[in-house]
């Protein structure tokens, strides 16, 4: 959108803003249960403020229109540092249980924290855990969840199938589900 803002020609009668507005609306997709927006990486050079900007303003409309929306963004900090996806009500940081993965938990929580995000809102979700590694800290009262290592995740993944239709005895499924009654709980106390 944001290279389409710059290199298209505008409808009559909309500016800039209001063309890429327009486009993020489209290219939300209604489905049963929940809607869905992919949104890409940036490409290519120039500055993304006028972008950053934008989705910022898109996700506040969108915040009027959903009791819930979640954001899957790309493993790092950069949304988080840039402020696009505004303060969340609840963040989760979902890490491997290695060593990398748990310091970059721990900077991605002092940024948030930097930004305003009281401490009890930073959550971390553990994922890919398998008996007998060492046990997880990554501070803050522990995770939220941890979520196993399955099988099931990973033929889903090999043979390009949703994850939603892995079996509903799964131990990943079940630690998920467990994890979106606690969101869930947490929202209704928030």
């Amino acid at each position: 959108m944001r290279e389409e803002a710059f290199s298209r020609a505008i409808p009559p009668g909309m500016n800039r803003h209001q063309y890429v507005m327009f486009r993020f609306r489209q290219a939300l997709v209604e489905s049963s249960g929940f809607d869905l927006i992919a949104m890409g990486r940036p490409e290519g050079s120039g500055c993304y403020c006028f972008a950053n900007d934008l989705l910022s303003e898109c996700m506040q409309q969108l915040e009027r229109d959903y009791q819930y929306i979640v954001i899957d963004s790309e493993a790092g900090m950069e949304h988080i540092a840039r402020g696009t996806i505004g303060k969340p009500d609840l963040l989760l940081i979902v890490s491997d249980p290695g060593a990398r993965g748990l310091r970059t938990v721990a900077r991605i929580r002092q940024i948030a924290s930097s930004l305003g995000l009281e401490p009890e809102k930073i959550r971390t979700v553990i994922n890919r855990y398998r008996s007998g590694t060492a046990p997880v800290d990554p501070g803050a009262g522990g995770p939220v969840a941890v979520i196993p290592d399955d099988p099931a995740i990973e033929a889903a993944d090999l043979a390009a199938t949703p994850v939603s239709e892995i079996p509903a005895d799964s131990p990943a499924r079940a630690a998920i589900r467990k994890l979106a009654a606690k969101i869930t709980a947490m929202k209704g106390t928030g």
